[in-house]
């Protein structure tokens, strides 16, 4: 009976050390992207996102996959051509991208938003900065199936914390 508590015991730390390993795997190697047209950087678990391979060379962003392939980061930003306020561009994505969303967390405040919840077995998280008073919209988001809930939303986090929207080549606006 002792030899078969102390084999499950081993077998336990050992499943163990295996969990927590893979839980700070993702932690482990970052990259940091920093927009020189607009500014903004953003880091990322490179383990977990690389580069999508076909995506056309741009200076507005960049579109990053997991190695499935089901989970996304889009980070970007663009010239607010029609002078749209946030509250106006806020309710362009809820009824444009997220219209048969449940969006669980959409907290605003003066200069940017928040919009996160499920649609169609996908979990979404977008964050929208408006910078230079209102000329760029600094964006980024993470789509990912609501199945991985319990490893991408550490991620989406972390990621959170990495994020500075940007104002132009020179941080003055230009």
């Amino acid at each position: 009976m002792a030899r078969i508590a102390r084999i499950l015991f081993a077998a336990i730390l050992y499943v163990s050390g295996v969990l927590q390993a893979h839980a700070r795997s993702w932690q482990d190697s970052w990259v940091t992207v920093i927009n020189e047209r607009h500014g903004f950087a953003i880091a990322y678990p490179d383990n977990i996102f690389t580069p999508k391979s076909d995506q056309p060379k741009t200076d507005e962003g960049g579109v990053y996959l997991s190695k499935d392939g089901k989970a996304k980061l889009l980070v970007g930003a663009f010239e607010n051509a029609d002078r749209q306020s946030l509250e106006d561009y806020r309710q362009f994505l809820i009824s444009d991208q997220y219209a048969t969303a449940k969006i669980d967390y959409a907290p605003v405040k003066a200069r940017w938003f928040v919009l996160s919840g499920d649609r169609n077995g996908e979990t979404f998280y977008q964050r929208v900065s408006f910078t230079c008073g209102g000329k760029l919209i600094n964006s980024w988001a993470m789509l990912y199936p609501t199945s991985e809930r319990k490893i991408y939303d550490r991620v989406v986090e972390a990621v959170a914390r990495s994020y500075t929207p940007g104002a132009g080549r020179t941080g003055s606006c230009d």
